[in-house]
């Protein structure tokens, strides 16, 4: 379904025997995305945790990529973009040896090496071209659309997560034990979706249909009751919007305000809720609920960490067995989980809800500086890329990483890694990292007034003309 997705984006009538000879290297990043459609076991709220079928697909990317290698067909990376891709590495590696039991953070940097490391350079070195971008961005809407209306069920039929005494929080097929997985990836497709229905040189019935798939993705994404999706969606969707001109922006805006007017006002739709989970976020200081002063109380022991091994912090996956000693009084011992199929839970707090904290507490400044440096840097340069104008026809693709990248680093500011969704943080990276470091094939070949070209790969491994080559 991605790859029609991609060809409507290029006005072309979709041929599948075609799109898979000639793109099968795409099909484990494909896989990595569509298989988090699988369900989580029904009350294993710990499932969150465990190597899952995306996972799975994201290693399959990685060896089918080293595979491409070493055949030479694969995008050239400069010397920034191995930099860019690979420090993180060293900080990682870092805050392995130096931690008190490395074995224990073991787990913890393959898991950091996978994300933010092996996934991303994956996604770099296999999407060739401006064409297969948009495969893997429409594989997003494809997973927003089906867990969107999973979720809108959910609500619908009172069979979602518990939320103030009943069971209507909208959590997809991720369970109450991960509750930020479906508003995270609807905020995904919802963020892709805006980004074409803003991007000029696409046609107008793609825009249009990408301009409705926006509004219907709000209904799941407000019935998710995510505060911190909340935000970080609307600081990215006005972002792109910003990006791609001020009139289109005003058209999108009151499209979005006459949504929401219809959704919560007209139909009432969570409204009381909705209008009570609003009000909380301009109280998180004033009268806090439980849930923000527990992240606070964690905040202030991940800085206490920090404080105490400034240089490589505590060590990866050290957060929980710290915590105690640098929390206070006030930190409750978990968050309740029910329904969706599972059972009363009360699950421990074992992060600080806060990506840069996280690293910080486990990997001091030499791993911050790694991972939020490189993140700075690709953030940098895909938006002066996007200002730049220069990127023709395939500026729509600009829109969708650095809205997508936004929305990650926003979203880092309420929440850490954890659960099936995590690894889509590394395909997002990717996307953004190959927008940011472009290799000469990714210029608009057909020029101002070409259509976007979808470069095939050749039985021997030559690329044609306008593929990107090393």
């Amino acid at each position: 379904m991605s790859l029609a997705v991609s060809l409507s984006l290029n006005g072309a009538r979709p041929d599948l025997p075609g799109l898979l000879r000639r793109h099968w290297p795409l099909l484990p990043l494909a896989a990595t995305v569509l298989f988090l459609l699988a369900p989580l076991p029904a009350g294993d709220a710990t499932a969150s945790g465990k190597v899952g079928p995306a996972d799975a697909a994201s290693l399959l990317l990685v060896f089918v990529c080293a595979v491409q290698a070493l055949r030479g067909r694969v995008r050239g990376l400069t010397p920034l973009g191995v930099l860019v891709l690979g420090m993180p590495a060293v900080g990682l590696a870092v805050a392995t040896m130096t931690a008190g039991d490395p074995h224990a953070a073991l787990p913890g940097f393959v898991r950091y090496l996978q994300v933010f490391v092996l996934v991303p350079a994956a996604v770099v070195l296999l999407v060739r071209d401006a064409g297969e971008f948009r495969i893997a961005a429409g594989c997003f809407v494809v997973l927003a659309l089906v867990q969107g209306a999973v979720g809108v069920v959910q609500y619908a039929t009172h069979t979602g997560a518990s939320y103030q005494g009943q069971d209507i929080r909208a959590v997809g097929t991720f369970g109450p034990g991960d509750v930020m997985g479906m508003a995270t990836v609807v905020a995904y497709g919802l963020v892709v979706a805006t980004a074409v229905a803003l991007a000029p040189g696409l046609g107008q019935r793609v825009r249009r249909i990408a301009g409705g798939v926006a509004l219907v993705l709000v209904l799941p994404l407000v019935l998710s009751f995510s505060r911190g999706v909340w935000i970080a969606t609307v600081g990215a969707a006005v972002l792109v919007m910003l990006l791609a001109g001020i009139r289109r922006a005003l058209k999108v805006l009151l499209a979005l305000a006459a949504a929401g007017v219809v959704l919560v006002g007209g139909l009432g739709v969570g409204s009381e809720m909705v209008a009570e989970r609003l009000t909380s976020i301009t109280q998180v200081s004033s009268a806090p609920d439980q849930s923000v002063t527990d992240r606070y109380t964690m905040w202030a022991a991940a800085e206490s960490m920090w404080r105490e091994r400034p240089a490589v912090g505590v060590g990866l996956k050290g957060f929980p067995a710290h915590r105690d000693g640098h929390a206070s009084l006030g930190l409750s011992s978990g968050s309740d989980t029910a329904g969706a199929g599972q059972a009363y839970l009360r699950q421990p707090l074992l992060s600080p809800h806060n990506m840069y904290l996280l690293i910080l507490s486990e990997q001091g400044l030499i791993g911050l500086t790694a991972l939020a440096g490189g993140w700075a840097a690709l953030l940098v340069a895909g938006a002066r890329r996007l200002a730049s104008g220069a990127a023709g026809r395939i500026r729509d693709c600009g829109l969708i990483a650095t809205g997508l990248f936004v929305w990650q680093l926003t979203d880092f500011l309420y929440a850490d890694i954890g659960g099936p969704s995590t690894v889509l943080t590394g395909v997002i990276i990717g996307l953004a990292a190959w927008w940011a470091l472009p290799s000469r094939g990714d210029a608009d070949p057909g020029g101002p007034g070409g259509p976007p070209v979808l470069a095939p790969r050749t039985a021997r491994g030559s690329a044609p003309e306008g593929a990107a080559t090393r």
